[in-house]
């Protein structure tokens, strides 16, 4: 017999409702090639469901190529270049990295484009409305505090309710 599995609620999340909001990802300077969506469903499970597609990540023209590249929520949805201004990571729970609310799974570039699902009980859509999604040039080592040496912020997008 059938049992739905939350992952059933996350497919028709994600293929028959809208978003409760969305962070439209640019490039910084050196890389203005960079864009795509952060998308943030809101679940009947508590949590949150994130559906992240970029697209001109480096390495694009690199046959085969694939790479890490680190992905937050920062405090401020500032995202004025050179995304100086978005603060640290979103962390309520006032936690040491990698335990901060806004410390994402990696992205894994393949030729440039990356897209990702992930579920996450640590926050809500309400509370990171107004921040940032930041896109760091290389991978979160899981270990650095306060950020985890993830490089330079090469793509943002502020957080706004669709």
């Amino acid at each position: 017999m059938y049992q739905p599995t939350p992952a059933s609620h996350f497919q028709y999340l994600l293929t028959h409702t809208s978003p409760a909001a969305v962070a439209w990802i640019t490039g910084n300077d050196s890389q203005p090639q960079l864009g795509g969506s952060v998308k943030f469903y809101q679940t009947s499970y508590g949590g949150v469901l994130v559906e992240a597609e970029i697209f001109g990540l480096p390495h694009a023209g690199t046959p085969g190529s694939s790479s890490f590249f680190g992905m937050h929520i920062h405090e401020s949805g500032n995202c004025t270049k050179p995304f100086d201004q978005t603060g640290n990571h979103y962390n309520p729970g006032k936690t040491l990295h990698p335990q901060h609310a806004g410390d994402l799974p990696p992205l894994l570039g393949n030729q440039g484009y990356a897209y990702l699902v992930f579920y996450d009980k640590r926050f809500f859509v309400d509370n990171i409305l107004g921040r940032s999604v930041v896109i760091h040039s290389m991978a979160d080592d899981f270990t650095s505090q306060p950020s985890g040496n993830s490089g330079e912020k090469i793509g943002c997008g502020v957080i706004r309710a669709s």
